[in-house]
C-alpha cells in the first residue's frame, strides 16, 4: 500500500495559489493517497467566507475539495488528541487547537502530515513533510 498523506490547511492553500513545488509534489503523489481533514475543510471554508465569498477563491477551494478524500475526525483521532495534548502541555510546547486536532488525526490515520508549519516538529512520532521545499 502506498503512503497516505494528510494535507494541512496551509498546504492546500499553497496548492490553490499554485505554489510550484507543492503542486509538483501533489502531481507526483499516487492517486488516492491524498486526504484532507474535515478540520482543514472547515478552515478553508471559513477563509472563503471571511474573504466575502470571493467567487474565484470559492470555486478553487470547492474544486480542490471535490478531488480529494475528506476524512472525518473520529474516535481514534480523539484518543490520539488526548495523549498528544497531555504530552505537549507537559513539555511546555502546546500546539494551537486546530493544529493539535490535525496532528492527532494524522497519527490516527498513520498518514504523513504535509505542512510547512514548523510547530508540528514538537509532536513526537508524527511523520511530517514540507512540500514547499523542492
Amino acid at each position: 500500500m502506498s503512503e497516505r498523506y494528510l494535507l494541512d490547511t496551509s498546504t492546500v492553500s499553497d496548492i490553490i495559489v499554485e505554489n510550484a513545488a507543492s503542486v509538483r509534489h501533489l502531481m507526483a503523489a499516487p492517486v488516492g493517497s491524498i486526504t484532507v481533514s474535515t478540520i482543514s475543510e472547515a478552515e478553508l471554508l471559513f477563509g472563503v467566507a471571511r474573504r466575502n465569498r470571493s467567487k474565484r477563491l470559492t470555486m478553487a477551494v470547492e474544486a480542490f475539495l471535490h478531488r480529494v478524500a475528506i476524512v472525518a475526525w473520529d474516535s481514534a483521532a480523539a484518543k490520539h488528541y488526548a495523549e498528544l495534548r497531555v504530552n505537549l502541555e507537559s513539555a511546555g510546547t502546546p500546539l494551537a487547537a486546530m493544529d493539535l486536532l490535525i496532528a492527532a488525526q494524522a497519527m490516527a490515520l498513520q498518514a504523513t502530515l504535509v505542512t510547512s508549519d514548523r510547530a508540528f516538529r514538537h509532536v513526537k512520532g508524527l511523520r511530517a513533510v514540507d512540500w514547499r521545499k523542492a
